[in-house]
Order: structure tokens, then C-alpha cells, then sequence
């Protein structure tokens, strides 16, 4: 995985809620196993319609709105726990999802696949939903250093809450099996010492 630490980034803005995992990547298309082309079926239900031919009226075939940051609405990444729809928004592009609630699944997955999922105050969520939706310009810093988001137009910023664990994991540009493989050495004294 890439080290993460600013990201400073235009915005989509998805103000949907209740996303749920098989809107995010449809199932018919996890026939498989590796990462890779998973970002061109993003939304694919949203994005096209049934002829294959892209719908102008979503937000990601609107070449207005730009950016490696998602803002979605409430309750993003609900449904099954499949972990290909991390895999989906990563392959797209995406670093950072913005939503005032995430399934604990799903935000467990994207942390663990270099996503970032950031959930903030409705108050603040609808802020950059206004903002966004009035200048798609504008651009957010996410710092996962302080655990900060900053709306550059008006310097408002809001602390978000992360897993310590998975912060210096994301920090780092390490997964689960990075970490562990870090302490092999501390792993083996450790059970020398025990013996």
C-alpha cells in the first residue's frame, strides 16, 4: 500500500445514504480474486445504463467534479462485507470517503485496502456538500496525522476518530501482514524467552 498521510484533493459529492456495498461493486462482477479492474465497474448500475452507455446524470460522468475524495451520505458501505468494494474505490482512484456514518465492516475493509474512511458531523457533512456542490473547485485537506479535515474555502475543520492501530498502518503504507512481518524479529525473541 502507498504511505498516507495529507491528502489535499477536489471532491465528488454522492449525497446518497444507505449506499450499500452491492451498488458500490455489483456481485456479478466479483467472479475475481485480484484487485485489478475492479474501479471500471464502480457504481455500474448508476454509471450506465442497460446498453453499456454512460448516464449523464451521475455524479462520476459529470467531468465537473473531480477529485481522489468521496463525499458520500449517511450510512456508506452497508450490506454484505464483501471486500471487493473497497477494492472497487481504490481502483478508481479514490484515497478518501467522507461520510457522517460507515458500516463497520466496510470501513474496516477500506482501512485495510489504503482507504481512508473519514466520518464527521452531519452538520459539517452537509457543509461540504453545499460547498462542493456550489464549487466544484474547491478543495478539502484530510490530515491523518491530526486526525483532521479542512474545507480550504472557509479554514473549517473537524477532527475524526481512527483506530490507532490502523493509522500507523496506513501511516506507514503497511497492511495486516506487513505489521506482523515488521516483528518477526520481536515475534522470535519472544518465544525463544518462553521456551
Amino acid at each position: 500500500m502507498e504511505k498516507f498521510n495529507t491528502i489535499e484533493s477536489t471532491a465528488i459529492p454522492l449525497p446518497v445514504e444507505n449506499v450499500d456495498t452491492d451498488q458500490i461493486i455489483p456481485a456479478r462482477f466479483m467472479k475475481v480474486t485480484d484487485r485489478q479492474n475492479f474501479g471500471e465497474n464502480l457504481f455500474r448500475d448508476w454509471r450506465y445504463d442497460e446498453t453499456g452507455k454512460p448516464r449523464k446524470d451521475f455524479i462520476l460522468n459529470n467531468p465537473v467534479f473531480k477529485g481522489i475524495i468521496l463525499i458520500a451520505g449517511r450510512n456508506f458501505g452497508s450490506g454484505s462485507s464483501r471486500e471487493h468494494a473497497a477494492w472497487a474505490m481504490y481502483d478508481y482512484g479514490f484515497r478518501v470517503i467522507v461520510s457522517s456514518f460507515f458500516a463497520d465492516i466496510f470501513k474496516n475493509n477500506a482501512m485495510n485496502n489504503g482507504l481512508l474512511p473519514v466520518q464527521v458531523s452531519e452538520s459539517f457533512l452537509s457543509k461540504l456538500f453545499n460547498t462542493v456542490q456550489q464549487n466544484p473547485y474547491v478543495k478539502i485537506i484530510v490530515h491523518l496525522e491530526n486526525q483532521d479535515i479542512t474545507l480550504t474555502s472557509t479554514g473549517e475543520t473537524e477532527h475524526f476518530e481512527i483506530n490507532q492501530y490502523k493509522k500507523k498502518c496506513l501511516l506507514n503504507g503497511v497492511d495486516d501482514i506487513d505489521y506482523l512481518l515488521s516483528m518477526r524479529d520481536k515475534i522470535q525473541k519472544f518465544e525463544e524467552n518462553k521456551m
